[in-house]
């Protein structure tokens, strides 16, 4: 007789979605597999495969829900400090937040890479990421700025995974977005990052 806990129609997703969550933050994504996934949420055996395929489907899932989220915490940022230096302390603050869904977002190798609702889930972050840019006073060329942000995301990206992963020297403290606000400065005070002056209106001749 199946122990398996009823659940309301419409919920499986989600219900797998949490327990694939739960397992990569205890374990790591290495360690989830459809048997457990249906333990934890309550259901079949076979009800994770017949929704999601396999495991590389349950976490293509994981990882479009994560850009979606991302999306949301760059552009609520952006459009409530007009900063990518504020842009990028949201995205160490998701990072730390959704732990699970950063771990597998950027490995590829995890999931089915050529998903629709992926690709238009990591296409919306990516926007949402070249809409701050503009506020980092890149100056010159489309390449300058297309450099400009790359850098700043591997910044912010480098701090946010230093420190997930313990990585970070001794001395800093225990609050991600103050420490990451403060190194994400020193980038930003550079000339490169200056913001551009607004020019001065040309005099009329009397």
């Amino acid at each position: 007789m199946s122990t398996a806990r009823p659940y309301h129609h419409g919920d499986l997703r989600a219900a797998v979605l949490s327990a694939a969550v739960d397992v990569i933050t205890e374990r790591g994504a290495a360690n989830v597999s459809l048997r457990d996934l249906a333990r934890r949420a309550g259901v079949s055996h076979a009800a994770p495969a017949h929704h999601f395929g396999d495991k590389a489907g349950v976490l293509t899932a994981v990882a479009a829900e994560g850009f979606d989220l991302l999306a949301d915490a760059l552009t609520a940022a952006l459009e409530r400090a007009g900063s990518f230096l504020d842009m990028g302390v949201a995205y160490v603050t998701f990072a730390v937040a959704h732990r699970a869904h950063f771990e597998v977002m950027f490995r590829p190798d995890l999931y089915h890479p050529d998903d629709a609702d992926l690709l238009a889930a990591r296409e919306r972050a990516g926007a949402a990421l070249a809409g701050g840019v503009g506020s980092l006073g890149a100056r010159a060329t489309a390449d300058d700025a297309r450099l400009s942000g790359l850098a700043a995301w591997s910044l912010v990206h480098g701090f946010a995974t230093l420190w997930l992963t313990g990585g970070l020297p001794p001395g800093f403290g225990d609050d991600p977005a103050a420490e990451a606000r403060a190194v994400a400065g020193v980038l930003f005070r550079t000339p490169e990052f200056a913001p551009v002056p607004e020019e001065e209106p040309t005099p009329r001749a009397p």
